[in-house]
């Protein structure tokens, strides 16, 4: 008998059939083989070798024998090419609609803040989310895969009906992916795994009898523990890409940590679109099977994979025996209600979004509640504020305002005794101490830990990602904001020009005049006495001198105390100018930035919480 495989290298090869070209497809372009005339088979209703089995009566040939799927959508094959190929396009309704949505959105607004490596798997899974819109959805792509000797080859033949992959005990026997399909149309998903025309088959009844399985397109895999590297690079390629996978196991190594660690754990997600085979049943004695079922099923639970059991959703877990038909008729039932739903696609899909949301869980989801409160940001404006020295700014503000008084409310003699003390220093100017380097630098080091920690304020609690980027925010915005504050210092901390006169200060500056007067007054009276102009009395020029001499201190005073209020006033005045133009300064160059940063992550969590189908 023919064999598509080759004994010597395990590699595939041509059957030795003719080629007959056909009608183009959506996916790569596919061929059909037919038997030659002198050819088993070659005959209206007959069969080739067995590896090719093509159902009879078709009007695709002259001898009434029609393509293998793949093959398909040739002249007068029968087939409604538009429903053949209808695609799910548009029917990502739903919740799945809105999550893959989100994962779109979720990627383009982390491209810049997360590692590629961080987003490839959610990439992946939106490419063949977009893959398989395009494809039939009439068809479920289902693999088989199993260990080295677990007998997922004789399984898919029992199910096929007939002899389709090859088996036996040379190992590895299935070298490459080799596909059955029951119903046309599934060119494009064949293409998509990369199986080649001559490895795509039908099975016996051809699609006719087994209406059940209709739209079922059931694909043998190498061995998942081959000792070919290229075969388990195969298997896991294809497994990335099919909508459902049964996995077959034998009672000697059901329990392979390969198959649990490598596979299984991590689908465990992926429960649904699973189906786990105990096959070889009829080796075990008594309820021997029963209790290797169990262990099974012990094992997946460790897994973390759900089991179907008692109506819930979850993996599907039967004894079968391939060589006796125990159980198959069983399996083939329940392929065929799987198949029947046609949501496997979808299913496998939600299923790759949940598992992508998972990894990607770490970058989004924050240990704490994560922002900026407004403690923090009036604790960053008085540390700026400090830095800036608003505080001293007021207090000065407030002693100039107080000498301004004085001048205008004080004694004539105590203002030219000021002024006298003026003409003293070089330039008519009081000296004021230079501010000194280590002064400098203790200001710019303040604003640099003000900005330090407000910015782990704001991103304690975040996902590493995002803190690194809310502290980079920080720091980019920090540059140059000691300088923009030195030249706030200058411009809103110094006034334009005097402090301005309250109403009451004409009376006052009336008062000490008077005052002045009455001491001028008095003391010429004294000396028109003395001089013999006036009548002599010593007691009246003297009470008149003293009441000037007492008066223009007390009225000194008193404006001294009436303008401790508005001094007061005019220096918080001035510490506030400072302090809010400090605040605006760092909230322009550091907070508003780091909000930014805050409202996209925010967003992104947002996004996430839509991905990962969770309410916080």
């Amino acid at each position: 008998m023919k064999s598509a495989k080759s004994e010597e290298s395990g590699e595939p090869r041509e059957p030795d059939e003719a080629v007959e070209s056909e009608e183009p497809h959506e996916g790569p372009e596919s061929v059909a083989f037919e038997p030659a005339p002198d050819e088993p088979g070659g005959s209206a209703g007959g069969w080739d070798d067995g590896l090719i089995a093509r159902r009879a009566g078709g009007k695709g040939s002259p001898d009434g024998l029609n393509g293998v799927d793949g093959l398909d959508g040739g002249p007068g094959d029968g087939s409604d090419e538009s429903e053949a190929h209808t695609p799910i396009g548009g029917a990502y309704g739903g919740s799945l609609r809105v999550r893959l949505d989100a994962l779109s959105e979720l990627v383009g607004l982390s491209r810049t803040r997360l590692e590629g490596s961080v987003l490839a798997e959610a990439g992946r899974v939106l490419d063949e989310a977009s893959a398989r819109q395009r494809l039939s959805s009439r068809h479920t792509v289902v693999a088989i895969a199993g260990a080295t000797g677990s007998g997922k080859s004789t399984l898919f033949n029992a199910l096929a009906e007939v002899p389709i992959s090859e088996t036996g005990l040379r190992r590895p026997t299935t070298s490459a992916p080799i596909a059955c399909v029951w119903s046309e149309g599934a060119a494009g998903l064949l293409d998509r795994l990369a199986i080649p025309g001559r490895l795509r088959r039908k099975p016996l009844a051809g699609g006719d009898g087994d209406e059940e399985l209709h739209g079922l397109v059931l694909v043998d895999l190498p061995d998942h523990d081959s000792a070919v590297v290229r075969h388990r690079e195969q298997v896991d390629r294809v497994l990335a890409l099919v909508d459902a996978v049964i996995w077959v196991v034998d009672p000697e190594k059901y329990a392979d940590a390969a198959l649990h660690e490598r596979y299984l754990r991590p689908l465990a997600g992926h429960a649904e679109i699973t189906f786990v085979v105990l096959n070889q049943i009829d080796r075990l004695p008594g309820d021997a099977a029963d209790q290797v079922l169990d262990d099974l099923r012990r094992l997946l639970d460790e897994d973390g994979m759900a089991l179907g059991e008692h109506g819930e959703p979850g993996a599907t877990v039967l004894a079968v025996s391939a060589l006796s038909g125990h159980g198959v008729g069983e399996l083939r039932e329940l392929l065929g209600r799987f198949v029947q739903e046609r949501n496997a696609a979808e299913r496998r899909l939600s299923a790759d979004v949940d598992a992508a949301a998972w990894r990607l869980r770490s970058a989004y989801v924050a240990e704490g509640r994560a922002g900026l409160g407004e403690r923090s940001r009036e604790q960053f404006a008085d540390r700026l504020a400090w830095a800036v020295g608003a505080v001293a700014a007021g207090e000065a503000a407030e002693r100039a305002w107080r000498r301004n008084a004085g001048r205008a409310c004080g004694t004539p003699w105590l203002r030219l005794w000021r002024w006298y003390e003026s003409t003293r220093m070089p330039g008519g100017q009081t000296s004021r101490p230079p501010e000194t380097a280590e002064e400098e630098l203790t200001a710019r080091q303040r604003v640099e830990q003000a900005v330090r920690t407000v910015a782990e304020e704001a991103s304690a609690g975040l996902p590493a990602p995002w803190a690194h980027s809310v502290r980079e925010a920080a720091a980019r915005g920090a540059e140059g904001l000691p300088e923009a504050l030195d030249e706030l210092a200058l411009t809103a901390a110094t006034p334009s020009s005097r402090p301005p006169r309250p109403t009451w200060w004409p009376a006052a500056v009336l008062a000490q005049a008077s005052m002045t007067l009455l001491q001028i007054y008095g003391a010429l009276w004294l000396v028109g006495q003395i001089i013999g102009v006036l009548e002599p009395g010593l007691l009246p020029p003297v009470l008149v001198m003293l009441a000037g001499i007492v008066g223009g201190p007390f009225v000194e005073w008193a404006c001294g105390a009436a303008a401790m209020g508005p001094a007061r006033r005019y220096g918080q005045d001035a510490e506030r100018r400072l302090r809010e133009a400090a605040a605006a300064c760092g909230r322009a160059r550091v907070l508003d930035p780091i909000s930014a940063e805050l409202m996209r992550y925010r967003e992104v969590r947002e996004q996430y919480v839509t991905v990962s189908r969770t309410g916080g």
